[in-house]
């Protein structure tokens, strides 16, 4: 089964052809990173034309890439939550034209459940059940993959997400965007031990995380010391901020091994290309008997393949939208498909 599928939740325009939810024919992106460099994040409006500027051509060229004909296809795919509205609507339009055009059904795929998936590309061998960490610029969640489509949040952030927080912080460190990046690569030289950064504890969830405070500390942290024109060894801090990040991450997934009695743990999101962070599951999944399945760095960030394997999936579970399909900015990832 030949896929079509279209992510554009974010500043990534991205098309792919993914054959029966494994095989990845073509993977197509166009980065608006330069663009939003300029402005240190993401501006909403630049992104939303720049999708609406590049998706027919890179359609065009993953179609070309995958030498794969329309009438090839059997399916298109695309997010349709969550994400920046504007962003996730030009995507939404694409596909239900696309599919309209082509009669071919149209498979709705929540953003998350498609980082989840970019696993199942990595690692042929991976199926349900496993626990899932997934970290990223707008989400951190414990998830319990029951099924392809049967997935149970057990843990999740009670205010910032774990990117959110690297971002925020490089970009008072002076990094470009994408932040999170830049401060991982400055930790590599870092010498851990050298500054004290809190790590939260969450009444009434144990599972669940925190990342404000940690994040206030930081800042807190080098709003003081340049007030008193203090040096700060960028790279120690880089590695420690690194390092309280984990620390919040690696007990609460450990505990959530303990309680599902899952042998397999698989982490997504941009944040899993975290150098502190998978060394860190690599340790716990040794200690604990446990497979650890860390997608490459180039499926870690959002692509359109992994929208494509879960379409596969979310497709034999017979989760299919219509022309009324509409994009949504938020929708928790446990809920079954049915228009909003």
């Amino acid at each position: 089964m030949n896929i079509l599928s279209i992510e554009s939740s974010c500043d990534e325009t991205a098309v792919a052809v993914v054959r029966d939810g494994r095989e990845v024919l073509a993977d197509c992106i166009a980065s608006q990173v330069e663009i939003h460099r300029t402005y240190g994040g993401v501006v909403p409006e630049i992104a939303s034309r720049k999708h609406i500027e590049a998706v027919y051509g890179l359609a065009d060229a993953a179609l070309d890439a995958a030498g794969v004909s329309r009438r090839e296809l059997d399916a298109v795919a695309v997010t349709y939550a969550p994400g920046l509205i504007g962003a996730v609507l030009v995507g939404v339009n694409f596909a239900k034209a696309a599919a309209l055009a082509l009669d071919l059904p149209l498979i709705p795929v929540h953003h998350i459940r498609g980082h989840i998936a970019a696993n199942y590309l990595a690692f042929p061998e991976l199926s349900p059940p496993f626990l899932c960490l997934v970290v990223s610029g707008g989400h951190s969640l414990l998830v319990d993959v029951r099924d392809y489509t049967d997935l149970k949040i057990l843990g999740s952030t009670r205010d910032d997400a774990a990117g959110e927080c690297f971002d925020k912080v490089a970009r008072v460190l002076g990094m470009p965007y994408p932040g999170g990046a830049a401060l991982d690569r400055a930790a590599q030289a870092g010498r851990e031990g050298t500054y004290a950064l809190p790590v939260a504890r969450v009444h009434g969830n144990d599972l669940d995380m925190s990342f404000s405070g940690l994040k206030t500390a930081a800042l807190n942290l080098l709003h003081n010391a340049q007030q008193k024109g203090e040096t700060v060894d960028i790279p120690s801090f880089c590695a420690d901020f690194s390092r309280a990040v984990s620390d919040t991450l690696v007990p609460r997934t450990a505990e959530a091994l303990r309680r599902t009695g899952r042998h397999k743990l698989a982490i997504a999101g941009g944040v899993a290309a975290n150098a502190r962070i998978r060394r860190d599951m690599e340790a716990l999944c040794r200690a604990r008997d446990v497979t650890l399945y860390a997608p490459p760095l180039r499926l870690c960030g959002d692509n359109a393949a992994m929208i494509g394997a879960q379409g596969y999936y979310e497709y034999l579970a017979g989760n299919l939208a219509g022309q009324d399909l509409n994009a949504c900015a938020t929708r928790s990832l446990e809920a079954p498909w049915h228009p909003a």
